[in-house]
């Protein structure tokens, strides 16, 4: 026995089991390349593409901006560029009447996009959320307003408070000579007049912001809270809106941004004119205005700049905390 064993076991060693073999023609299948020359082309292409054009029209004309705010020009050749400093924010917060109110109506948008628009977006999620009938169409209407531009908004706002045919006038009968109110060339009414069309396109922006929250809602909790005996409204306050807490991070991150860029319904309305002044509306008057003082724009785009990254860098500062936490 021992004998055999030991003639047979040179052989034994030279042949490999069959697992061994079948192990070793499967080795070069595993490093096979998925992507072919032609997708790895086709893939930098899609990646490259986009990424050109965003680092060309975003960060290079960002940068651009803040290079120029520091600067006096008007445009017409690169020669006519001079170094002025801080001249153009000394200029902006002490000399210029329009901007100081710009601030404040930039601000006044901002509370009463928070206190109007939000409040009813909300509600109209938690009624869409009860799944009644027809809530895809109700879905479709409230939100028909964000999905449509701007600029078609103001034009139908425009009608709406045309003095002599408009809606509003008809309906409370001051479209007679003498008793005409106008609502867009009046300074005290034409911001609020504005802030009516920016709130009725803004409440279906955030009634798809809570209702997504509103999805996402563990049914138990609203079981737990049923079985505890709490009514429909200590149930929304005391269980449902604490959950809700990501959902107002983002909603008011997003009425802050709605707020600092608002320009086309008051651009449409009256090019923020008497008592309309915002600050975007001041830069495109700088720069693409018949003065053309780029430089002067481009320090009040910085001023606008700023102000947005102080709201969104903390936010983001805190969403990346708690992804660590996760």
């Amino acid at each position: 026995m021992t004998s055999e064993t030991t003639s047979k076991s040179p052989e034994a060693a030279a042949v490999p089991p069959p697992g061994a073999s079948r192990e070793k023609k499967r080795v070069p299948q595993g490093h096979r390349r998925l992507l072919t020359r032609r997708d790895r082309v086709t893939l930098a292409f899609m990646a490259g593409v986009p990424t050109v054009l965003h680092v060309a029209l975003v960060w290079v004309t960002a940068l651009a901006s803040i290079a120029l705010a520091f600067t006096t020009w008007d445009g017409i050749g690169f020669d006519s560029i001079k170094w002025v400093g801080l001249d153009n924010f000394r200029q902006l917060f002490t000399d210029n009447p329009q901007f100081w109110p710009a601030v404040e109506h930039n601000v006044i948008w901002f509370v009463v996009l928070i206190l109007i628009p939000t409040p009813m977006g909300l509600f109209l999620a938690v009624q869409l959320d009860k799944r009644i009938r027809f809530s895809r169409v109700y879905q479709t209407a409230f939100f028909l307003p964000v999905v449509v531009s701007l600029a078609v908004t103001g034009f139908v706002w425009q009608l709406v408070y045309n003095p002599d045919t408009g809606l509003i006038n008809s309906l409370i009968g001051a479209n007679k000579p003498g008793h005409y109110i106008d609502w867009i060339g009046n300074p005290d009414l034409n911001l609020w007049a504005v802030l009516v069309a920016a709130s009725w396109r803004h409440t279906g922006y955030m009634m798809i912001l809570y209702l997504a929250g509103l999805k996402g809602v563990d049914p138990s909790l609203r079981e737990a809270s049923a079985l505890d005996g709490a009514n429909e409204w200590q149930t929304f306050k005391n269980v449902i809106f604490p959950t809700l807490r990501p959902t107002n991070t983002v909603v008011l991150v997003v009425t802050i941004i709605e707020a600092l860029r608002a320009f086309d319904l008051v651009f449409v309305f009256n090019k923020g004119a008497q008592g309309t002044e915002l600050l975007s509306i001041l830069i495109t008057n700088n720069i693409i205005g018949e003065s053309s003082r780029i430089g002067y724009g481009s320090a009040i785009a910085v001023v606008l700049l700023v102000i947005s990254l102080a709201v969104i860098i903390p936010y983001l500062i805190a969403t990346f905390r708690k992804e660590r936490r996760a």
